[in-house]
């Protein structure tokens, strides 16, 4: 590894240079006007994985967002192993907020801030600067390799199970590695072992046919935005505790040894508090903040809209209400189930004098767990375990990356997360950024599972 070393830090300015040009395309794969930059970003990224020494790198067609695959295929005897990450981004919204522009990449110490600094761009890149490492150094891998990068995970990956049907033989591996995840902090590993499944939906409202005036039809006709707050306010008790019928089915309780072992994760309340900027927590009765966040399943209101929203008064009723809902789901937990749920609790709680309509998104997947014994898993806690002197903790996530279901049920393989941010990092909010040592440290962290995993495993 010394040569590889060596080689890593006399490139590391150019390794950044290329991060700050990928974090300039703004690949948002939310809004249909960014649909050429996520696809740009695609090609900048199968560019960068030819000039790595990656073989048969081409970018395939989804349906939507498209893919990039590469391959290096020359280990006889030697596991396969998919790396997997994601090139799009989340929107910027809300732009006010960000101190630099979000698609301008700003070095401030050791942090670069920009959209996809974190989530995913710099964890995608540093897998990409290993293998050039390795195969520049060495002149091949100790693994053969298999590479799916994604342009669609930030919208649930809508068109990835059809696609990875499809491309069985083409992605066929022994496992994957996900750089879309992260570290418990700075000197402390982790291994993220489960993450959550998603579902969504858009509640619209229509009452009367155009916006009307208050005074004049106040308290004669229904206000959709009142009958829209009623009707989300039924779907969640006081506490915390959701009242949709069907929400829970299928949700095993948590064991002894699963609340155990999501204890065993140091939870500074007060610092997690003070990090957030709110007063206190809140939640189902009867579990953990981590219980909750972790393994237990939630619906939350994303964004509520209608009437006027501007400056000074405007006295309408609004013709109009909307409002979009996540829910994130836990293992047996179906997303169509869970819709359908919701679609019914909706039937029969809607106020009267409006009309409503419910529209599911296109995507949804289910809740991801991989054994704690896998071999690849144990792998990987060895080699965190050597780079960072500790043992890494075992963590679940309320986030999902719908693709490692896909991954299970259609090639069946686990996904070992196996990226580098940090928790404090914003994603998905203004200011992201990803810390450069963290970025380098990511690069000698692949090199050495790759060579890691061309052992014996359980070794």
């Amino acid at each position: 590894m010394e040569t590889v070393e060596r080689y890593l830090n006399a490139n590391q300015e150019r390794f950044v240079q290329e991060m700050i040009a990928f974090l300039s395309i703004p690949s948002i794969s939310a809004l249909p006007e960014h649909a050429s930059d996520v696809r740009e970003a695609g090609s900048w990224a199968a560019d960068r994985l030819r000039a790595a020494g990656i073989e048969h790198v081409q970018i395939l067609e989804t349906g939507g967002h498209p893919v990039v695959y590469g391959d290096w295929l020359h280990a006889p005897s030697k596991p396969t192993i998919l790396i997997y990450a994601h090139f799009d981004t989340q929107p910027v919204d809300p732009i006010d907020l960000w101190h630099h522009a979000p698609f301008e990449p700003t070095i401030e110490g050791d942090r670069i801030y920009a959209r996809g600094a974190t989530d995913d761009k710099g964890n995608l890149l540093a897998p990409v600067v290993a293998l050039e490492a390795l195969l520049t150094t060495r002149g091949t891998l100790p693994v053969n390799i298999k590479v799916l990068f994604e342009g669609q995970e930030e919208i649930g990956s809508p068109q990835l199970p059809a696609f990875i049907s499809s491309h069985r033989e083409l992605l066929a591996c022994d496992a994957a590695l996900s750089a879309d995840t992260g570290q418990f902090s700075e000197d402390q590993p982790s291994l993220t072992v489960g993450l959550k499944g998603i579902c969504g939906l858009q509640i619209d409202m229509e009452g009367p046919d155009h916006d009307v005036h208050s005074g004049v039809y106040g308290g004669a006709i229904q206000n959709p935005l009142h009958a829209m707050v009623r009707l989300l306010d039924s779907m969640r008790s006081a506490a915390g505790k959701i009242t949709v019928n069907g929400f829970y089915a299928g949700v095993a309780p948590l064991s002894p040894e699963d609340r155990e072992a999501i204890a065993a994760v140091p939870f500074d309340e007060e610092a997690y508090l003070q990090d957030l900027g709110v007063t206190a927590l809140f939640g189902e009765p009867g579990y953990s903040p981590r219980e909750r966040a972790w393994a237990r399943p939630t619906l939350e209101i994303n964004g509520l809209w209608g009437g006027f929203t501007g400056q000074g008064t405007k006295t309408v009723i609004p013709s109009t209400a909307h409002a979009k809902i996540t829910c994130r789901l836990v293992p047996d937990q179906d997303p169509a189930r869970v819709i359908e749920s919701i679609r019914s609790h909706v039937a029969k709680n809607t106020p009267a004098g409006v009309e409503v309509t419910v529209t599911a998104t296109e995507s949804g997947s289910r809740a991801y767990l991989i054994p704690t014994d896998d071999p690849y898993l144990a792998a990987a806690r060895e080699v965190l375990r050597t780079l960072y002197g500790r043992e890494p903790y075992l963590e679940r996530t309320g986030g999902s990356v719908p693709i490692t279901t896909s991954f299970k049920d259609i090639l069946g393989i686990y996904t070992v997360s196996y990226g580098f941010g940090l928790p404090d990092e914003r994603i998905h909010s203004p200011n992201e950024f990803f810390r450069l040592s963290s970025f380098r440290r990511a690069q000698s962290a692949y090199c050495r599972i790759l060579d890691r995993l061309s052992q014996p495993l359980g070794a």
